[in-house]
C-alpha cells in the first residue's frame, strides 16, 4: 500500500509527536509512523522536565502523566555542599512524568489535532528525486510501502538512520557518548520536593540523579561517558555504590530498571535540506550538560511541524524554505547548547576537590539568578586556578 500525505513524521517521540500535532494543526495532511508496537516503550528516560516546557507546546499537566510535582533542582558537589536551582526544572518549577504516559498523551495530542499514526512501521530508506528528498520507504507488518510527502520530519532518536542517510549528521565521539542506568526504588527516604544531581567521581565525568515520583519512591540513576568506562557493567558498579553510600536510598527495593545511551554533543550543522527536517535527538538538541533532552524535543518538534505546514500550505519544500526551521531553534537553543558543552568540556577536567572549590564559591556569592555567566565571573574573581582549567574552550 503506497500513501500520499503533505507531511510524514518518523518516530513518536515527544519532537516527533509534537511536531506531527502542529503539522496536523497547520491543515498539513499529516502521518506519524512509529517502528515499535506501543509508544511511550521502552522507556529510557530520567522522567523529569520543567514546567514552562509543557506550556510552550500548549500541553496542559495531567494526572494522566504527571507523577510528581518539584520546586526546583538541587546539584551537588562531592562534598554535599549544594545548589538550588530552579532553572534546571523550568523558572516556574518542573514535574517528574511517566513517561510512557507522557508520550501516550502527546501522541493523543498529535491525532486529536488530525494527524494519522501508524506503528509497527519502520522506515528502510529514503525517497529521493534529485537532492530532494520526496518521502520514506516503509515496512509494515512485512509489508513494504511508498510514503510520499513533501515534507519528512526525522524524529527518530539521536542515532538518527534518516539523518545518516541524508548525509545530514557525523559519527559521534566516544566522549560525546553518555551510558546511563536507572532503577526506580520503593521505600526509599529523602526529600521529595526536589530533583537532586550530584557530580564528582561518583558518577565520573557525568552526574547522578535522584527524581522523586512519589513520598518514597525515586528514580536513582548516573550516567557516566563512554570514554570513562572500562566496561559497560562499570555503570552498574557505579550505580550500586552510589545508593549503598546513601542509607535513605539503600533501604529501597527495586520496581524497575532501564538501560540507555544519550548523546551531549554539540547539535547538529545542518537540520534542513530540501523536503527534510530533523527534530529533537535526531538534530541532537540534548542538552550537553545536563543531558536533558524533551525539553528541546517538544520545541523543535512544534517550530518543525510549523515549519512543514506553512512549506506545504505555500507549496514551497525547498532546502531555502525550510531552512527558516533551522534559523528558528537555533536562535531558541543553540547559544545555550554551546556554553553548555564547553561548560561539560571544561568540567571533565576537574577532579572532586576542585569541584568542591567551585561549589564553595558560588554558595558564598549567594548568586540569584544562577546563570553560566554569573558563575563563570565568580570563579575569574574567587577560584582563578580552577577558571584556568577551561581555557581554551572559548570562555
Amino acid at each position: 500500500m503506497d500513501l500520499e500525505m503533505d507531511v510524514l513524521v518518523v518516530g513518536a517521540g515527544p519532537a516527533g509527536s509534537t511536531a506531527a500535532r502542529y503539522a496536523a494543526a497547520g491543515g498539513a495532511r499529516t502521518l506519524l509512523i512509529e517502528k515499535r508496537q506501543e509508544i511511550g516503550t521502552p522507556v529510557r528516560c530520567g522522567e523529569a522536565l520543567g514546567r514552562n516546557w509543557l506550556e510552550a507546546v500548549d500541553l496542559t499537566p495531567s494526572s494522566a502523566f504527571v507523577a510528581r510535582e518539584i520546586a526546583a533542582s538541587r546539584v551537588f558537589s562531592p562534598d554535599g555542599t549544594y545548589l538550588t536551582v530552579s532553572g534546571y526544572a523550568g523558572a516556574k518549577g518542573g514535574y517528574v512524568v511517566e513517561r510512557d504516559l507522557f508520550d501516550r498523551a502527546l501522541a493523543k495530542e498529535a491525532s486529536r489535532a488530525g494527524a494519522r499514526i501508524e506503528i509497527k512501521t519502520s522506515a528502510l530508506g529514503l525517497l529521493r528525486e534529485g537532492d530532494r528528498v520526496v518521502g520514506v520507504v516503509c515496512e509494515h507488518l512485512g509489508e513494504t510501502w511508498d510514503v510520499r510527502a513533501p515534507v519528512v520530519i526525522a524524529a527518530d532518536g539521536f542515532e538518527s538512520q534518516l539523518g545518516r542517510w541524508a548525509g545530514m549528521t557525523s559519527p559521534l565521539r566516544t566522549r560525546d557518548l553518555v551510558s546511563c542506568l536507572q532503577v526506580t526504588l520503593a521505600g526509599v527516604r529523602g526529600d521529595a520536593a526536589y530533583s537532586d544531581l550530584h557530580l564528582g567521581s561518583e558518577a565520573p565525568g557525568g552526574y547522578a540523579w535522584v527524581f522523586w515520583k512519589a513520598e518514597d519512591v525515586a528514580n536513582v540513576g548516573l550516567g557516566v561517558p563512554l570514554s570513562r568506562l572500562k566496561d559497560r557493567a562499570e555503570v552498574k558498579r557505579y550505580l550500586d555504590a552510589f545508593i549503598a553510600r546513601r542509607p535513605g536510598l539503600a533501604r529501597g527495593e527495586p520496581i524497575e530498571e532501564v538501560a540507555g545511551g544519550v548523546t551531549t554533543s554539540l547539535p547538529v550543522e545542518r537540520s534542513a535540506m530540501a523536503g527534510l527536517l530533523l527534530a529533537g535527538d535526531a538534530a541532537r538538541l540534548i542538552d550537553p550538560l545536563t543531558g536533558a533532552g524533551i525539553q528541546n524535543a517538544l520545541l523543535s518538534g512544534r517550530l518543525a511541524g510549523e515549519a512543514a505546514a506553512r512549506a506545504v500550505r505555500e507549496g514551497d519544500a525547498s532546502g531555502e524554505r525550510l531552512a527558516s526551521y533551522d534559523r528558528a531553534w537555533r536562535s531558541r537553543l543553540e547559544e545555550d547548547l554551546a556554553r553548555h558543552y564547553l561548560v561539560k568540556e571544561g568540567l571533565q577536567k576537574l577532579d572532586d576537590a576542585a569541584i568542591d572549590r567551585v561549589f564553595h564559591a558560588i554558595a558564598e556569592a549567594d548568586l540569584r539568578p544562577l546563570t553560566v555567566p554569573s558563575v563563570l565571573d565568580v570563579l575569574r574573581a574567587r577560584t582563578p586556578e580552577v577558571l584556568r582549567t577551561f581555557e581554551g574552550l572559548g570562555f
